[in-house]
């Protein structure tokens, strides 16, 4: 299987922080494994490899997904890390989830995946979807659904909805006003690696 079903935890303490992947948190600081606690000078190549693994992970794409998100990114104008990291956030996925609606990117994948998710009243069950300015996220006019969501927006995965994002409550509707700007990427790693990691394959 392509998608990640192991540990999740493990995955956190080896590369730090992936607020998309869960919510818990490791009561151990030591990398997993026998090595763990020894302290060696990571290579260059290893560096690298740690940051495109920080975004499969948190965001949920396998290799192939990745790949063509990082050929999409080098042919629009622009930083190339940073358009990657723009086409990942405004995944239909990755926006349930900052919006609120899911307190994690898997759990928001499957909102979507079980049909519980519409776009400008449309039913969308594709969680790569790229939202664009202007779209409407509701829910599907089903008490189930609305229960859901009700309950997951209890208790939020991030503290802050992103400035390009914004969320009525009471009718359970998200709007995207724009795309997202650099310094909202809750994710703390550094895309220029990624860029250089894929430019030497």
């Amino acid at each position: 299987m392509a998608r990640y079903r192991g540990p999740r935890l493990r995955l956190c303490r080896r590369l730090g922080d992936l607020p998309g992947l869960t919510r818990k948190a490791s009561n151990k600081q030591a990398p997993p494994g026998e090595h763990g606690e020894k302290n060696r000078k990571p290579s260059e190549y290893a560096v690298r490899l740690e940051e495109k693994q920080k975004l499969r992970f948190n965001y949920g794409v396998n290799e192939k997904q990745l790949l063509k998100y990082v050929k999409l990114a080098k042919k629009v104008q622009g930083s190339t890390g940073y358009v990657l990291l723009q086409l990942l956030e405004m995944r239909l996925d990755n926006t349930i989830f900052r919006l609120g609606m899911a307190p994690t990117i898997p759990a928001a994948r499957q909102l979507v995946n079980h049909g519980h998710i519409c776009i400008n009243n449309k039913l969308v069950s594709i969680p790569s979807y790229q939202c664009k300015p202007g779209d409407i996220i509701s829910i599907k006019q089903q008490d189930r659904s609305r229960n859901l969501i009700e309950k997951y927006l209890m208790f939020p995965g991030l503290a802050n909805i992103p400035s390009h994002l914004e969320l009525d409550t009471v009718n359970l509707l998200g709007k995207v006003n724009g795309i997202i700007e650099r310094e909202w990427v809750a994710l703390q790693l550094n895309e220029l690696l990624i860029v250089e990691y894929y430019s030497r394959k």
